[in-house]
């Protein structure tokens, strides 16, 4: 398989895990295994591979920004840096859509902080994590 291919079927793969997490019912047994663990860790896997293959040959490394750019610069690096970016937001987002049933917020308010996590990572886990302070402020009765 190219790495093309096996770009576009990591998408989607990882499209279906956010599917799930944000068309399933609150507290469904598919939240707890396909986003949460199973997708993430067929997109894990194929993360090791390549990077047990492809990563000792690349050029660049981690000690500067132009040294990252040259490891990028390789097509199944790169392809391995993708798969770690779905792997872990969809893991992350599971974590969040676990959590946010727990404190009782509707799929409404959960749907946008989880395309913002599919989209940009750490956003989503920001606006989650305040929103959750936010939960817990008001359930101390700090907040009115």
């Amino acid at each position: 398989m190219d790495y093309e291919t096996a770009f576009r079927l990591a998408n989607l793969l990882a499209v279906a895990g956010w599917a799930v997490l944000l068309l399933a019912p609150q507290r469904a047994r598919l939240l707890r295994s396909v986003p949460a663990c199973v997708i993430p860790a067929v997109l894990s896997a194929g993360y090791f591979v390549l990077v047990a293959v492809h990563f000792a040959g690349a050029e660049g490394g981690f000690s500067s920004l132009a040294d990252v750019g040259r490891l990028f610069a390789s097509e199944p690096v790169r392809l391995a840096g993708w798969l770690h970016y779905l792997a872990f937001d969809l893991f992350v987002g599971a974590w969040i859509a676990r959590r946010a049933d727990r404190l009782g917020v509707s799929r409404v308010i959960q749907a946008p902080i989880l395309i913002a996590t599919f989209l940009f990572g750490p956003v989503g886990l920001l606006v989650f994590l305040s929103l959750q302070s936010l939960i817990g402020v008001r359930r101390l009765g700090v907040a009115s």
